[in-house]
Order: C-alpha cells, then structure tokens, then sequence
C-alpha cells in the first residue's frame, strides 16, 4: 500500500504543475489584446511565398485568394516555388502569370532532406519586398489577410508575426476532432507568445523580416532536418530579438486549411512536426515537452494498474477530470476567437484519445523517417 500511495502523491504532483502550466497559458493567451486591421495607407512591400508539391486539387483555390486581397498591388508580390511536382502545379500557377502571379522551378539535382526550406530560401533570394509572408498551396483566407498582417507590422514593429490558422469544412468526425485540437495547437503558441516565451507556430500563417531572416542565418544550422522552416526559424529569430516576436489575434488574418482524411495521413504529418523538437536549443521548451509527455503517461499507467489496484483508477479519474476542466477553459476563448466555440463538446472524447496521442507521438515523432509529399524524410 506504501508504493500506492507513492504513485498517488506523484500523479498528483504531476497533476498539480500541469495545472500551473495551464494556468500559465490561459494567462499568456489573454495577454494578447484583440487587434483591429487599422485603414491606413501601407508603405510595407510585401512577399508572399508559397512552396507548392503535388497541389493541382487545391492551388487554384489559394491562388484566387491571394489575388482578391484588398492589400494595394503595387505593394504585393506573389511568388510560388514548384517543388519538383509530378502533377499539373506547375501548369496551373503559370496560367495566372498575367495577373502576377510569380513562378520558381525548383531544379535541385541533388538530393535534399528539407525541399521546403530550399524553396523557401530560393524565393527569399530573388524577392523584392522587405516583410516576407508565407503560406501554404492548400490555405485560403479572407480579402484582409494582408492588410491584417501588414497593418499590425507597422504599429508594433515585430521582427516576426506568427497569425491564426484554423481547420474548416470537416466532413467527418475525426476531422472535427482535429478541428479542436489544432485550435489548443494554436492557442498553445499564442500564449507562449504572449508570455514572451515564444515555442512554436504555423509556416502557413507566418510573417518576417527579410532582412531579420538574413541577420539570423536564414535556415543555416536547420537546413539538414526536413520541418523547422516555421518554428525553428521562430526560435532562431526570439534568441536574438526575444521582445519583438507578435501574434496577430485578429479573425481578419485567420488562415484556413483542412483537417487529414484519415489516421495514416494525420500520424505522418505528427510525426513531422514533433520531429523537430531534436533540434530545439531552448532547454525550456524541452523541459514542458517533456513533462507534458509524462504527465499523460502516469495518466495512462495509472489506469492500466488501476485495473489490479483500484485506488489508481480514482486517481485517474481525478486526473481526468482536472485536465479535462482545464483545457476547456483554455478553449473557451481561443474557440469563440475561432468562432468554433461548438466544438467544446467533443472535449471528453478528445481528452481521452489525446492522451494515447500525446505518448505515442512523443516517441514516434524522435525515431525515424516518415513520409511527407511523396519522400521519405527524416
């Protein structure tokens, strides 16, 4: 009975600095003001860079949205890199070449491990403007998504602006859930943000200096690792400038893409983003991975043994519980920002599975190649 009560008073411990750690991001989340696009007139040229492989079905879609922005033309320009596709990418972007749409074949003959930042790279060497922004070729957003951007750029004069990206038009109930838990994926980076310990963020809502990505070394240093080109060149750019990193909490600047089809897809793309969290170098971050990962471990060990020591299933259930009350308050706001506050109710479900999630990822996501447009990479 001794070692049960051991294991009880470490869950709740555990329990107890996930607690704080929630608290910490509810604080750093409401930390953000609200931000209104200001009409004025810009001065900011713009370059708005998208990397695009095996995009035919989607690409035309995003290509109109970033043609009908209300942003003045003459200080937008609009460049796409075609990443070796094996589709008609290529052919679509070209036919919008009279209206200024910009394309860049990639032609690297050699064998890369991170297509994405050399077509990022690429682009950012031939570009005019001085703020880059990127996105992705399966993205859409509203007509003020620029003007958004630019407009918050020019009142705070941040270094890089990490902005919302949500999921929509879900046509099924894992999608739904998806829906939920990259809006907490979301939140998550805005609060560190907000608490001025910058730790992730989205490369299809993303905007930065031109002249800072020089100053930090671009991608040097995390060019060998296929992911990164969003949230390591976030923390390349916060150890040098880390009060001038800003989130844009504006639903104008929410950019919108689709939750993955199916499992198979949904756990490669996982395994992408975890994967770069080897190459982080802010002990801290590591450190809240860490524990987060052991936290929902003890939660599903607690369970297992609870089946042999009933004591352990009450322990889990209060675990449950305060994670579960927790993380919808976190999500209260960051969904009615969303205008996705009906999801909330999908909550216990997500809990639960979230937990396997959480474990499998953390080893999964650090071991291993995974497939990612067609290549398998590491």
């Amino acid at each position: 009975m001794e070692i049960l009560k051991l294991i009880s008073l470490f869950s709740a411990a555990l329990t107890f600095i996930y607690g704080f750690l929630v608290f910490t991001f509810i604080k750093g989340w409401y930390q953000l003001r609200f931000v209104k696009t200001i009409d004025r007139i810009p001065h900011t040229k713009v370059s708005v860079i998208v990397a695009a492989r095996d995009e035919e079905l989607n690409i035309k879609r995003t290509i109109e949205a970033l043609i009908a922005q209300d942003y003045p033309k003459t200080l937008t320009e609009i460049i796409f890199i075609d990443d070796h596709s094996t589709d008609q990418t290529a052919h679509i972007v070209s036919a919008y070449a009279d209206q200024g749409i910009k394309l860049i074949k990639l032609n690297e003959d050699r064998a890369l491990n991170s297509y994405k930042k050399k077509a990022i790279q690429t682009a950012i060497g031939s570009c005019s403007g001085d703020l880059i922004i990127t996105t992705d070729a399966d993205c859409v957003m509203g007509n003020r998504w620029l003007s958004g951007i630019v407009s918050f750029y020019e009142d705070k004069d941040y270094k890089m602006i990490s902005s919302p990206v949500a999921y929509f038009e879900e046509k099924s109930f894992f999608e739904r859930l998806q829906s939920l838990e990259f809006l907490y994926l979301i939140g998550l980076g805005a609060s560190t943000i907000g608490n001025k310990q910058p730790s992730t963020c989205n490369g299809a809502n993303l905007a930065y200096e031109k002249k800072t990505f020089y100053e930090v070394g671009g991608f040097q240093g995390i060019d060998d690792l296929a992911s990164g080109d969003d949230e390591l060149l976030l923390h390349k750019i916060a150890a040098k400038y880390p009060n001038q990193i800003g989130f844009l909490r504006n639903r104008e600047a929410i950019v919108y893409t689709h939750a993955k089809e199916n499992l198979k897809s949904f756990i490669q793309q996982r395994k992408r983003w975890a994967s770069k969290s080897t190459r982080y170098k802010n002990k801290s971050i590591i450190v809240l991975g860490v524990f987060v990962w052991l936290f929902n471990l003890s939660i599903l060990a607690n369970f297992i043994a609870g089946l042999f020591f009933p004591l352990l299933l009450t322990v889990t259930l209060y675990q449950l519980l305060v994670k579960m009350i927790l993380e919808m308050l976190f999500l209260w706001d960051v969904t009615g920002f969303a205008n996705r506050r009906r999801l909330l109710v999908l909550i216990p479900v997500l809990n639960v599975l979230h937990i396997i999630y959480i474990i499998y990822i953390g080893i999964a996501g650090n071991s291993g190649k995974y497939n990612w447009k067609g290549r398998m990479v590491r």
